[in-house]
C-alpha cells in the first residue's frame, strides 16, 4: 500500500459502511483519470467488498487496488473490456444470480461513457438485475467544469467521443458539428491529436478547449479560435502527449437579442409558445432556454395587460 493512502480505507469503511450494499448487483465504479487521491471513499469500499472485479485490463485495476491496500485472488477477477464485452457480461450475470456483488472498473474514469461498459449493464438489466452507479472521476465533466464552455443560458452539451479515423469521414464529422449550436465534447488520442487539430482549424473564429492530462502533473487546459490549433499544438513536443478532452464552446448567435425578441414575438401570434420558442431558436441561433425565458416574460405581460 502507498503510504500516502495507509489511512484511506478506514477512513472508507467509517464513510460508507453503514449504507447497504445489496447482494447479486453489479457497482458500476468510476476510478482516477490520473490522480489517485481522485478515488471516493465509496468505491475503495465497495471495492473491498466486492466477491469479483470485472474490469478492462486485469494488470491495470489490480495495480490500481495494490496501491490502496486492496488484494484480491485470481479467482476474483474477470476481465471484461470491448472485445468480449458480450461474452464476459454473461459470466458477470450468471455471478450475480449466485449472489456476489460484482464491480466493474475501466481504466480510467467512469465505465460506460467512452470506456466499455454499457453493453454489460444492459445485460445486467436484462436480466432482472441491478446496477448500482458510483459516481467519481471522468473527463468530460472535468473538462466542462474547468472551459467555462456552457453557461446557464445555454442548452447543455453534446458529447460526440471519438471522430473518425479516416481523414474523409472525420472532415464530414466536423462539417456536421459546424452547425450545432450546443457546446460539443470531443475525445482524442495523442497519436491522432494534430490530425483532429488540422480537421477543426476549418471552424475558423470558433473558441475550442484543448484539455490534456487532466488532474496529471502536467495538466494543461487552453482555450483559442480553432484555426490557431495546429500553431499552438506545433509549439512543443509535449503538447500532443496525454490523452486530449477537446469542447468546442457554443456557436454565438448571429443576429442581435433585438431580432431574436422581434422574430419570437411575431412567432408567438401564429403558433404554440413551446413551437414559437423552438422556431425562434433555429432561425436566429439565440439560445432556446433564454427565449423561452423570455416567451413567459411576453406572456405574463399579455395577462397582466388584458
Amino acid at each position: 500500500m502507498s503510504a500516502s493512502f495507509a489511512s484511506a480505507l478506514n477512513a472508507a469503511r467509517d464513510a460508507a459502511a453503514a449504507q447497504h450494499y445489496p447482494q447479486g448487483a453489479l457497482y458500476v465504479v468510476a476510478t482516477p483519470i490520473g490522480n489517485l487521491a481522485d478515488i471516493t471513499l465509496r468505491a475503495l469500499h465497495v471495492l473491498q467488498l466486492a466477491d469479483t472485479i470485472a474490469c478492462e485490463d486485469t494488470r491495470h485495476t489490480q495495480a490500481l487496488l495494490r496501491a490502496y491496500g486492496i488484494e484480491k485472488n485470481g479467482g476474483q477477477w474477470l476481465a471484461l473490456h470491448q472485445h468480449n464485452e458480450a461474452e464476459a457480461s454473461l459470466s458477470v450475470v450468471e455471478r450475480l444470480r449466485a449472489g456476489q456483488r460484482v464491480a466493474y472498473a475501466s481504466d480510467a474514469g467512469t465505465p460506460g461513457v467512452s470506456d466499455p461498459g454499457a453493453r454489460l449493464v444492459a445485460a445486467v438489466h436484462a436480466a432482472g438485475l441491478r446496477a448500482v452507479p458510483l459516481p467519481g472521476a471522468s473527463s468530460v465533466t472535468s473538462a466542462l467544469s474547468a472551459a467555462g464552455a456552457v453557461a446557464q443560458s445555454a442548452e447543455g452539451f453534446l458529447f460526440a467521443g471519438f471522430l473518425p479515423t479516416k481523414s474523409g469521414e472525420r472532415a464530414t464529422a466536423v462539417q456536421r458539428l459546424s452547425v450545432e449550436t450546443r457546446c460539443v465534447v470531443l475525445l482524442e488520442a495523442p497519436h491522432r491529436i494534430a490530425e483532429l487539430a488540422l480537421a477543426l482549424a476549418v471552424l475558423g473564429d470558433r473558441q475550442v478547449t484543448l484539455a490534456r492530462e487532466l488532474t496529471k502533473q502536467f495538466e494543461e487546459i487552453a482555450t483559442q479560435p480553432a484555426r490557431a490549433l495546429p500553431a499552438w499544438l506545433a509549439e512543443g513536443t509535449q503538447r500532443c502527449r496525454g490523452e486530449f478532452v477537446v469542447l468546442l464552446h457554443p456557436v454565438q448567435p448571429t443576429q442581435d437579442e433585438g431580432d431574436s425578441l422581434r422574430v419570437l414575438k411575431l412567432l408567438m401570434q401564429e403558433l404554440p409558445l413551446k413551437s414559437a420558442v423552438r422556431l425562434a431558436a433555429e432561425i436566429t441561433g439565440a439560445s432556446r432556454n433564454a427565449l423561452y425565458e423570455s416567451a413567459l416574460a411576453f406572456k405574463q405581460e399579455g395577462t397582466e395587460d388584458a
